[in-house]
């Protein structure tokens, strides 16, 4: 009883508990400041600095969660979302840039069917049923035909080889698990990836903009670097087009052999293009240049 009344007033926030994402959360939590501790068997840990509950399931069930009203917020994937049907109850708060993939349709190299029209009237296995069932509703009402959609959990590549489907749906990523069974991806049903979701009539409206805040911060210092470095102002616009920033350079003047014709820039750039980037602006005559990374920021 004493825990359960711990947990009235904290925000409930569901997370996976394990599978390809499980890491990936810890370190964005991590990231967001979000302190707790909880053994290997726990499915509940206490935030230590925030009035936040941590509720540990799994990643299928957590949309479902949410739309309920069971938990407040949770990360989950946009598929798994678009399969509970969940769309209309919860909210996309953000888009977290990781365990991205495609939700695919999947056939023998060699088979028969190589279009999703020639799968019309046949059979496919998927643990997305419903996903599966809304793309081919239209197909078979234009047909005349009723395609056999049975839901499979485990290992859904195998059911052609097994001869018990003609076409798969699920989730690919670099294809390399298809080609070993022998399958290519012949409609791409959709593009997915991990995302923060809330429930529309959370009482916790404060804190989840809060959370969101962190959140964009931590995917916006992975994906961005400060520049720093000196430049003759002669040369500034031509440096200037090279590091333009998010919202633009911080400039200042630098005191140097006792005039201000050197001006120091501080610029946010895209870490993917940090090479590239520093080669420019040596070749457009600045030096000293620096790149540093964030652990955090807020934008």
């Amino acid at each position: 009883m004493e825990f359960v009344k711990d947990l009235e007033d904290r925000l409930l926030f569901a997370v996976p508990k394990k599978g390809r994402i499980y890491e990936t959360c810890m370190d964005l939590l991590k990231g967001c400041d979000i302190h707790f501790n909880r053994s290997s068997r726990q499915d509940i840990a206490l935030c230590t600095n925030l009035p936040i509950a941590l509720v540990f399931l799994p990643a299928a069930d957590i949309a479902k969660y949410v739309a309920d009203g069971d938990v407040d917020l949770g990360i989950t994937g946009q598929d798994i979302v678009k399969e509970s049907g969940a769309e209309q109850k919860i909210r996309e708060v953000q888009e977290l840039e990781f365990g991205k993939c495609r939700l695919c349709l999947c056939v023998p190299q060699k088979g028969p069917y190589q279009t999703i029209e020639s799968l019309v009237g046949k059979r496919i296995v998927t643990s997305f049923v419903n996903t599966a069932a809304k793309v081919f509703e239209p197909l078979d009402q234009a047909s005349g035909k009723k395609t056999v959609i049975q839901h499979v959990s485990g290992s859904v590549e195998a059911a052609c080889a097994l001869g018990l489907a003609d076409g798969i749906v699920d989730l690919v990523e670099t294809g390399e698990s298809m080609r070993a069974a022998g399958l290519h991806d012949i409609h791409d049903i959709m593009h997915t990836q991990s995302i923060l979701i809330a429930n529309k009539k959370s009482k916790h409206t404060d804190l989840i903009e809060r959370i969101a805040s962190r959140v964009r911060g931590v995917i916006t210092a992975k994906k961005f670097v400060l520049c720093t470095y000196n430049i003759q102002r002669k040369n500034l616009d031509k440096a200037v087009k090279i590091t333009p920033g998010r919202q633009g350079p911080t400039i200042s003047t630098l005191e140097m052999k006792g005039d201000n014709e050197w001006l120091s820039v501080s610029s946010m750039i895209l870490k993917k293009e940090k090479g590239d980037i520093m080669d420019q602006l040596t070749d457009c005559g600045a030096t000293d240049i620096m790149v540093m990374g964030f652990a955090s920021c807020r934008v």
